[in-house]
């Protein structure tokens, strides 16, 4: 079975910004969202993909992720998705022996500015950096499939 171990934290500044090794701009929107999962597509340049993941609210969570044609996956962004896309640029930050995923959303969803980090174990310790601060795991509203529907700029 896939999995999926992530923990979600705000961002208090933006110190992180010099420490960027990459970044990634997406589109994504939710083809389904159903009591026992969701169903995502997302395109980031030239490589499209189609994820489904369990809808429990917890740092463990079931996902499976297959890489779809661009054409699909953009014809599904226009067509086929419910509620509004989610744009973002995510950027990678190397801290502390771990990767940090900021997500920087745009369009509806501007002003939010989230940290993600994926671990091995559900109890793996890691260093929080300074640009991190309250920690929203289990908060819904800060879930994708959940700004798709309310953005954050509706709060």
């Amino acid at each position: 079975m896939a999995q999926e171990i992530e923990r979600k934290f705000l961002v208090t500044s933006d110190d992180w910004r010099d420490q960027v090794r990459s970044s990634a701009h997406y589109r994504q929107g939710y083809l389904a969202n159903e009591g026992r999962c969701s169903v995502r597509v997302r395109v980031s340049g030239a490589n499209a993909h189609l994820n489904i993941k369990s809808a429990t609210l917890d740092i463990v969570r079931t996902e499976y992720e297959y890489p779809v044609p661009l054409a699909d996956g953009e014809e599904m962004l226009d067509r086929l998705c419910s509620g509004l896309l989610v744009e973002k640029t995510r950027h990678f930050v190397d801290y502390g022996g771990f990767v940090w995923e900021i997500d920087v959303f745009e369009g509806v969803n501007r002003g939010l500015v989230i940290a993600e980090i994926e671990l091995d174990h559900e109890n793996t310790v890691f260093p929080r950096p300074s640009w991190v601060g309250a920690e929203v795991s289990a908060d819904p509203r800060y879930y994708n499939v959940y700004l798709a529907q309310t953005p954050y700029t509706r709060w």
